[in-house]
């Protein structure tokens, strides 16, 4: 098992002036502030701007920001080189948007997962860890579709390696509480109005913070044996909790879904379950040819199979959050002003 320090190591993170490039970067810095190089590979001058006066280079001589596309195959390299590690978090996410543009969606989250694969296998990189979401376990729309054939390309890839020491590992996480273009952020500004749209009164969702997000990410990156898709542990919302959590006097009109939306998330169909182990904290979905021992796996992780036609949903889940929660979390997680 490696070290788990990125002390002395090369960090680069794709669409990293995003919500969690931001979160992982202040983590990496506030934790491991020996870390030898951190590039923040993202496509948009504009933030990539802004982070820089959150995170200087006079302060963080270490920080480099690196102007450019997954989907740029040669820049992608150039940006790789005597990189170790590699978080990927870049994609098209918004599910209308995909919806409307199929093609922008596919060549960033697919044709870009292939770029960053093989630009890692001919520049040396060590370790990457790709994010997923939900919405790529049984795909309604294209968005979620594209991210489960992105999921597919980087669990393969370690079968591609060759004698490489390289290994390729994939999160999967629901609703992150207060990133852009979440319900919460999108709640807390229509309040004002006096009207918080219900798509459906039935409809539910999975809970993570950024903090937690960044947690997992760190355990795959640490422990992964290469080709596990890791789920996490969390708990549901129902939606008309969180209207009621953050704006109890507003109107909640029911206005439908929108297309491609589905009424819960889920993380582990039940196909899934056939190679789904419990290793404690979280789910670990292992390749269906793994390139290592099962029985090694088990007992290293203290592993348990879970039952077959398991399928975990938000709908199903075990562990909820009341009105009263979500407003504590609102308050620390998302909007330290918040008040009811």
């Amino acid at each position: 098992m490696q070290e788990n320090s990125l002390n002395g190591k090369s960090v680069l993170i794709t669409g990293g002036t995003g919500s969690f490039g931001k979160c992982f970067t202040k983590t990496i810095l506030e934790r491991w502030p020996n870390v030898k190089r951190l590039v923040i590979f993202s496509r948009d001058e504009q933030k990539q701007f802004q982070m820089a006066q959150e995170f200087p280079q006079s302060k963080y001589p270490m920080i480099r920001y690196f102007i450019g596309d997954v989907r740029d195959f040669n820049r992608l390299k150039s940006a790789l080189n005597e990189i170790d590690t590699v978080i990927h978090t870049a994609a098209m996410k918004h599910v209308h948007i995909a919806e409307y543009n199929p093609n922008e969606c596919i060549k960033t989250n697919i044709n870009g997962a292939q770029n960053l694969i093989q630009a890692c296998l001919e520049t040396g990189v060590k370790n990457v860890v790709a994010l997923s979401t939900d919405k790529a376990a049984a795909p309604i729309n294209l968005y979620g579709a594209t991210k489960l054939a992105s999921d597919k390309l980087f669990v393969a890839a370690n079968n591609i390696k060759g004698k490489q020491d390289i290994k390729f590992s994939v999160v999967r996480y629901g609703n992150v509480m207060g990133s852009n273009g979440s319900v919460m952020p999108f709640f807390l500004a229509k309040r004002k109005s006096g009207i918080l749209p219900i798509t459906d009164p039935t409809m539910t969702r999975f809970n993570i913070s950024l903090e937690d997000g960044v947690e997992m990410v760190l355990y795959a990156l640490f422990n992964a044996w290469g080709g596990e898709l890791y789920v996490p542990k969390i708990p549901s919302y129902k939606i008309t909790e969180l209207a009621e959590a953050i704006g109890p006097e507003c109107e909640k009109p029911v206005v439908g879904i929108r297309p491609g939306e589905k009424i819960h998330e889920e993380m582990i169909t039940a196909s899934d379950s056939y190679n789904t182990y419990d290793i404690g904290k979280y789910y670990s979905i292992i390749p269906q040819v793994p390139m290592w021992s099962i029985d090694d796996y088990i007992t290293h992780f203290n592993a348990e199979q879970v039952p077959q036609g398991f399928c975990y949903s938000s709908g199903n889940n075990t562990e909820w959050l009341n009105v009263e929660t979500l407003r504590n979390l609102i308050k620390e997680f998302v909007d330290p002003t918040f008040e009811v």
